[in-house]
């Protein structure tokens, strides 16, 4: 018995040897625990959940990450001066005799609700992803959708949306430096939905998720929200007459309660994703109360880390603008979650540069933005659970 053991146990360690080799890295991810077997990506594994209160975050980590520092992303695009974001017909790119990009005023067609200006003037292609806030002009505006914008591209019409419903005016045409992403609500209504009116409801409702009967999985309401209706109407008349995104959601009493909650689960994520080896964090899957919603993950670790705390922050505000339910969703739940659609399909590109893609299954929405130079990389993967 002793001697058939050791014998199965070589013929297991060659085995396993043969298939590392074969197989490289995604061997040694599947031998891994909680791996997430048949994705393109392979090698995305779930860390144990990091929980408070009426939310739960599985981290998603890899051991494998593209190279993405030759993308610039827009906040430091703006805090640079390499990307300028203005209102249609304020601004426009000439160069001069040597080529440099030189601004110069447009005042040849009017604003838009929906249509801002960019333009890129760095050396680097610039990733836009959807629900970005960019502050000022006669509006604070979201991005509408994940798109790359390419160097020397000429100024390009971005299509967005507003999150300022009471102002049409400003001291300057020009939009600066916001470190924001809107909660998922709101960004699933830019998106995916596409509707002015929607967001707008977003933004003061807080959320535009069902709220679950009481009997529901015989997990009954633990607490009202912390963030309510009522809580977001009180900042609009008191600090945010204009409904202003960042006013409401930043600068207000509902941004104190933000503050407060987000410090404690950065400490948590921390605390679970801290000692990892041969491993970065490279997204996350977010769940409220019992209810797997939404993730977000990135071709890298640093990619991922540059959004992380802009994300996480937009999350909070989702969680505490919705009931808290005792239930508690499992790994097994996240799992399931990032499995791949098959569904509708939607397709976007603009040759040489990126391909954007959708598809819908159900309530479920997978928006993948993939870079083609300088080589293809799957930049961004949004997958979400639709509200409505």
């Amino acid at each position: 018995m002793e001697r058939t053991g050791s014998r199965t146990m070589l013929v297991a360690i060659f085995g396993g040897l043969f298939g590392i080799g074969a197989l490289g890295g995604l061997a040694l991810i599947g031998a891994s625990p909680n791996p997430l077997p048949g994705k393109p990506e392979g090698n995305w594994r779930l860390l144990d959940p990091v929980s408070y209160e009426n939310i739960t975050i599985f981290p998603v980590v890899s051991s494998s990450s593209q190279d993405t520092s030759a993308f610039l992303t827009l906040d430091e695009g703006l805090s640079s001066g390499e990307v300028m974001v203005s209102e249609q017909g304020a601004a426009g790119l000439a160069r001069t005799r040597d080529g440099r990009p030189v601004i110069v005023p447009q005042n040849n067609t009017g604003a838009s609700v929906n249509q801002l200006v960019l333009i890129n003037r760095s050396k680097r292609p610039l990733l836009l992803l959807a629900g970005e806030l960019v502050s000022g002009g006669k509006q604070d505006r979201i991005i509408g959708k994940d798109r790359i914008v390419p160097v020397g591209a000429e100024p390009l019409p971005l299509d967005v949306f507003c999150v300022e419903h009471g102002r049409w005016t400003g001291a300057s045409s020009q939009f600066g430096e916001s470190k924001t992403i809107v909660h998922p609500s709101v960004r699933e209504q830019a998106a995916v939905a596409q509707n002015q009116v929607e967001v707008w409801d977003a933004v003061r409702s807080g959320t535009l998720a069902r709220t679950a009967p009481a009997s529901a999985g015989g997990y009954p309401a633990a607490a009202p929200p912390r963030i309510s209706p009522r809580a977001v109407e009180n900042a609009i008349a008191t600090e945010a007459p204009t409904q202003s995104y960042a006013k409401i959601y930043e600068q207000s009493r509902v941004g104190a309660s933000v503050d407060d909650f987000v410090a404690e689960l950065q400490r948590r994520f921390n605390r679970a994703t801290l000692g990892l080896k041969g491993e970065r964090v490279v997204g996350v899957v977010v769940a409220y109360g019992g209810d797997v919603a939404w993730s977000d993950i990135f071709a890298s670790g640093e990619l991922f880390e540059h959004y992380w705390s802009k994300l996480l922050r937009s999350y909070a505000v989702e969680t505490l603008a919705r009931p808290a339910y005792r239930e508690t969703a499992a790994i097994t739940d996240a799992r399931e979650f990032l499995r791949n659609l098959n569904g509708r399909e939607v397709v976007e590109s603009e040759p040489g540069v990126y391909r954007w893609r959708e598809i819908t299954e159900g309530r479920l929405s997978l928006i993948e933005l993939e870079s083609i130079q300088p080589k293809p990389i799957m930049l961004h993967r949004l997958l979400l659970h639709r509200t409505s």
